[in-house]
């Protein structure tokens, strides 16, 4: 019987070995060589110390910043474990709202929020990334209409041209991958940074 069984039992210890200790390896090593950003987590450093990730978004609250997409992820509540509490780019929760189109707790939310920026900016539609959350609640993008919604109060936040925004947003737009994938986009991150640069 233990004939039988011997090849089976060398085969899943060959392929254990395989395909849970050598690929992963490889491909780890192979990333690290290949991407080494990337595969460190594409991590922002800003004087020799990170302060966050080009693929996690974060909340800018202040009006001297653009501001991001609206993020749906939460945390438990630490008075009631049985509770979440809001917790904006929550890495460790990354989820979406689930609310749907019949919601009153969502369409309350987006005219509050709609309000909110046609108050900020009455002269423009408001572009819809910047009331929508997305799937993952992590996004670090906006669309370069929404960022350039956004310059009035920026520029006026900084005492600065709006012109000169307005540039700060262009060269910090990056384009379709390849030319053909994807939408132009702006990293909220990298272009509130360059702000600061700019300053």
């Amino acid at each position: 019987m233990l004939r039988e069984i011997r090849p089976a039992i060398v085969l899943l210890l060959a392929l254990t070995v395989i395909t849970g200790l050598a690929y992963p390896l490889a491909m780890t090593g192979l990333a690290g060589v290949l991407f080494p950003s990337q595969a460190q987590g594409s991590l922002i450093e800003k004087d020799g110390k990170v302060i966050g990730s080009a693929l996690i978004g974060q909340e800018f609250k202040d009006d001297k910043y653009f501001h991001g997409r609206p993020s749906a992820t939460s945390a438990p509540d630490p008075a009631d474990s049985t509770k979440t509490v809001s917790a904006p780019y929550n890495a460790a929760n990354s989820s979406g709202s689930n609310l749907g189109p019949t919601s009153k707790a969502l369409a309350d939310r987006l005219k509050e929020d709609v309000d909110k920026l046609r108050a900020e900016n009455p002269s423009q539609p408001v572009p819809v990334d910047l009331v929508t959350t997305s799937g993952s609640g992590l996004d670090a993008h906006i669309s370069p209409e929404a960022a350039l919604f956004q310059v009035p109060r920026v520029a006026k936040a900084r005492n600065m041209p709006e012109d000169a925004v307005k540039q700060i947003v262009t060269a910090n737009t990056e384009g379709r991958l390849l030319g053909l994938l994807g939408e132009p986009r702006v990293n909220v991150l990298a272009l509130n940074l360059a702000l600061d640069r700019a300053k």
